[in-house]
């Protein structure tokens, strides 16, 4: 039995790169994964967005997250792909905890920044 922990990856590509080129790039990096033997729970593509700050003289980039269950020797051979891949910008990969877990799991359900409708309201919620 392989130890397995779950992993949340993002990585901003070139926005240079037209449609089919960055569902190619993202398809690779899912390819890396599955071939190694990891689980993708949830994908999200946040498409186009400004960079806090200037990344080789580009303002934008494809932001694309993977949330997956994978071997910790996994994630080695992933961001090597990203180092070597011209296309990526920066990529980061976190280990999530049981409470970033739970946190993902309510997000996806839709339960996370609404309220429960049996709370009643504060003061100030009502003014």
């Amino acid at each position: 039995m392989q130890f397995v922990k779950n992993y949340e990856t993002v990585f901003i590509l070139t926005p240079v790169l037209s449609d089919v080129q960055m569902k190619d790039t993202v398809e690779k990096f899912r390819k890396v994964l599955v071939d190694h033997g990891a689980e993708i729970i949830h994908e999200d593509n946040w498409g186009l967005k400004k960079l806090a700050y200037p990344i080789s003289h580009k303002n934008t980039g494809f932001y694309h997250l993977i949330e997956f269950k994978a071997d910790p020797a996994l994630i080695l051979t992933l961001e090597t792909e990203y180092r070597r891949d011209e296309r990526v910008m920066r990529y980061l990969t976190i280990a999530l905890d049981k409470y970033a877990i739970d946190y993902n799991d309510r997000k996806r359900k839709g339960l996370v920044g609404r309220r429960n409708q049996n709370q009643p309201q504060t003061q100030e919620e009502k003014a």
